[in-house]
């Protein structure tokens, strides 16, 4: 009884104890408990539910509309519905039929009456690359055409006239290919193939995209071990020093939490400018004649994300070296261990599962960062979230974006589950 009714009193599940105890109770008394603890739970459930309501909208949603837009693309369907029902069924080997010249050409008018045009030439110009001047000119031009007197023959004379690209059977595959809803053309394109001949087919250059995946792994990794060889030996000095001076320094290192993202990057592009303090300190101390080019550079983006992520390895470290116990090292170095050698088998093996938390929290925000390299990195320092930003801000072309996210999103879940294998989630410590 007395057991019971303290578990209840905890919300916890009734064990096998507090069940058989139930047996000496009424049966009043019993529903009375369960009613008790199916309240409880239910009052758990409710205070995690903003949490989750919270995670739901600003996390899992964004992703699933992002992996969702990276397959649809409804816009060209949404434009032209009876020109791709008509392509359908069209070999795609030589152009046309006149009637499907014809379908195009009236609902192209509509769409020119509307100024929608240029949205039409925009989505197929994603798919083929140049083709979006055809429909802004010809859109132009068959405003005021009078294309429902015309017979079909006649209507793809017109269309071919008033643009010659309208004979062209690489346009219409590209009109076909862009009429379809549901696709992974976005996929083909980030992984380096061309869609050529009616097909996608791997680019005789190495894509774009797949140089800046390795350039974005290669730049996350460098910050990743600088802040490691930076961050380890600062958080075995915090760890060891007296809580004053601990205390006085872990504010230097979360000062830069309480400045501005935007004011530290910034202060990067002031020190390594031409005319900078590290150029001006060099060739004040005749280290160099000219300045050096540091600014815009790969250079400057490893060490502004660098500084910028530091604190990421550093508190995660310092939180599990303090709570290792000094004797561990004191023991090993009485029983003649040398100095170092403890440190390398006693205490480093007790710090891999903060430096493995920090690693993993460096690696993954580096990966995806856009303010810093977009403004210190240049050409040289972009990495792949630039290029997703300039295809939603400047192309518009969301779909080759989202699936550039996706690929990106792929790539730290596979690094992670490759983490995992071999480390192990579970030894992770972040406090």
């Amino acid at each position: 009884m007395t057991m019971s009714k303290a578990s209840t009193s905890f919300g916890n599940q009734l064990d096998a104890f507090d069940r058989k105890a139930l047996g000496k109770l009424s049966r009043t008394e019993e529903r009375g408990i369960e009613q008790n603890v199916r309240r409880r739970k239910r009052n758990s459930f409710l205070l995690v539910v903003p949490l989750l309501a919270f995670l739901l909208v600003t996390f899992f949603a964004p992703i699933g509309s992002m992996l969702f837009r990276s397959l649809y693309s409804p816009t060209v369907q949404g434009l032209i519905p009876q020109t791709i029902q008509r392509l359908d069924d069209w070999d795609q080997a030589s152009p046309p039929p006149a009637a499907t010249l014809k379908t195009l050409a009236v609902e192209l008018k509509d769409l020119a009456l509307s100024h929608k045009e240029g949205e039409l030439g925009s989505a197929v110009n994603q798919v083929m690359p140049g083709t979006a001047s055809v429909f802004k000119m010809t859109g132009r031009r068959i405003r005021n055409a009078d294309l429902a007197g015309m017979s079909d023959p006649q209507a793809a004379q017109w269309l071919t006239d008033a643009n010659p690209d309208w004979g062209n059977v690489k346009l219409w595959q590209a009109i076909a290919e862009a009429g379809r809803v549901y696709t992974a053309r976005n996929y083909m394109k980030a992984a380096g193939f061309d869609f050529v001949g009616g097909t996608f087919s791997q680019s005789n250059t190495a894509s774009v995209y797949q140089v800046l995946y390795v350039k974005t792994l290669g730049i996350a990794l460098s910050i990743t071990v600088l802040c490691m060889l930076l961050g380890y030996p600062l958080a075995y000095y915090l760890a060891k020093a007296p809580s004053k001076t601990a205390n006085a320094l872990m504010i230097l290192v979360l000062l830069p939490f309480w400045t501005s993202l935007l004011v530290r990057t910034t202060s990067w592009i002031a020190l390594l400018q031409t005319d900078g303090v590290v150029n001006t300190v060099l060739m004040g101390l005749g280290l160099i004649d000219t300045p050096l080019n540091l600014l815009y550079t790969r250079f400057a983006t490893v060490i502004a994300m660098t500084h910028i992520l530091l604190p990421f390895m550093v508190l995660p470290l310092y939180s599990v070296m303090r709570g290792i116990d000094p004797s561990y090292m004191r023991a090993a170095i009485s029983m003649g261990s040398p100095p170092m050698q403890a440190f390398f088998r006693v205490f480093f093996p007790l710090t891999l599962s903060g430096l493995g938390a920090g690693t993993l929290l460096v690696f993954i925000i580096s990966i995806g960062y856009y303010i810093t390299p977009a403004l210190v990195g240049g050409s040289d320092g972009q990495m792949i979230s630039n290029i997703i930003a300039f295809n939603i801000q400047s192309t518009s072309n969301w779909g080759l974006a989202a699936a550039l996210g996706s690929i990106l999103l792929a790539i730290i879940l596979l690094l992670y589950w490759v983490y995992d294998r071999l480390v192990g989630a579970g030894n992770l410590k972040l406090g």
